[in-house]
């Protein structure tokens, strides 16, 4: 039995600019995964999941690539790897094997509740894993990420893949996504080997680590609506107007000063950009018609400012999580309070530590 984790991740800063490429984000990843466990199969592959209920998907092969004995099911992020994953295979000349996947999931609560914190990109990063050490790929852990971006863009060509470098590399990132539309349209014409060795086909993909706070503590508050990136992204892109651009300047000047806050230990910067972050992700909602900071999300925010804090939505907004920094003599239990009387779950979730170099 094959085993592998990928952890779930939480944005920042940066959302919605980080969708074009080139645009920076701050990004952690948490200490709560999913779990991919692979074994040999005989006759069929198979997929388990407890979220998709007790029956298995299995697939076999066909001559353009992976087959299912359904019409549809919602398995779509972890098929488009496994295929990806094939064509690789195949590409290095390993014989072709089926397998048993195996899913398992901290990402939700007990009922199944998502929280956002990125499943599908921890679903996508832990089967590649398994899968790499399955075959015995040899993929060090940028290749990973890409071979992950890759199989993503097939289901999602919008993705900034984000939350599939938290999920890869561990702890607090500063993150640039490449052109996935260029991506996409080379998966058509050339094999993934070819792509992987490229260095111009991931032009504006940067992956950074930075220090954890100092003298800060992260708070993660759930408002109990789930929210659906894919759209909200949508909403803003057909929005686009003369004042776009103004917004990923100041976008890229906060994801800078929240940087520099983070490496040189300023407190006061790193609560200072964050703040500036929430304001400007209020303005790009009312620009565009969305409710990016939900009447939920304002409260879990406002809570943590009149405590001395700094807070935003986390990612596309719209529900789902709340982020936080507080100084470390703030007083958490008032704040856990104030989120209950108005239905925020605090979350118990932490950083998960840096896995390995980012230039590997």
């Amino acid at each position: 039995m094959i085993e592998f984790r990928a952890h779930g991740k939480l944005f920042v800063a940066g959302e919605y600019a980080v969708v074009e490429p080139g645009q920076p984000s701050v990004i952690i990843a948490l200490d709560r995964a999913i779990t991919a466990r692979v074994r040999e199969g005989h006759g069929a592959g198979s997929v388990h999941s407890e979220e998709y209920g007790h029956l298995p998907l299995t697939w076999t092969r066909a001559e353009d690539g992976i087959a299912l004995d359904t019409e549809h099911h919602p398995y779509d992020y972890v098929m488009a790897t496994i295929d990806l994953v094939e064509k690789l295979r195949a590409e290095q000349g390993i014989a072709p094997r089926f397998h048993d996947l195996r899913i398992h999931s901290q990402l939700d609560d007990a009922s199944g509740r998502k929280f956002g914190l990125g499943s599908s990109a921890a679903v996508t990063v832990a089967t590649v894993g398994a899968l790499d050490r399955f075959y015995g790929l040899g993929l060090s852990q940028r290749k990973r990420f890409q071979v992950a971006l890759l199989a993503t863009i097939r289901v999602n060509p919008r993705a900034s893949g984000g939350d599939l470098a938290a999920s890869t590399f561990g702890g607090w990132l500063r993150y640039s996504a490449p052109d996935r539309e260029r991506l996409a349209a080379q998966l058509d014409t050339r094999t993934v080997t070819e792509i992987l060795g490229d260095a111009d086909a991931w032009e504006g993909f940067d992956v950074q680590r930075l220090p954890a706070p100092e003298n800060l503590e992260l708070l993660v508050g759930w408002t109990g609506s789930p929210a659906s990136t894919t759209k909200l992204v949508g909403v803003v892109r057909r929005h686009r107007n003369g004042g776009y651009q103004a917004f990923l300047d100041e976008s890229r000047t906060c994801v800078d000063d929240l940087t520099v806050g983070l490496q040189t230990g300023d407190a006061e910067r790193t609560l200072g950009a964050l703040r500036r972050a929430r304001g400007l992700l209020q303005r790009l909602g009312t620009s565009v018609g969305s409710q990016i900071e939900t009447e939920r999300l304002a409260t879990l925010c406002d809570v943590v400012e009149a405590a001395g804090g700094a807070a935003k939505p986390s990612g596309a907004g719209g529900g789902d999580c709340g982020i936080a920094l507080v100084p470390a003599d703030t007083d958490l239990a008032g704040i856990h309070r104030a989120w209950e009387a108005h239905d925020i779950r605090h979350l118990s979730v932490a950083v998960q530590a840096p896995e390995g170099s980012v230039d590997d």
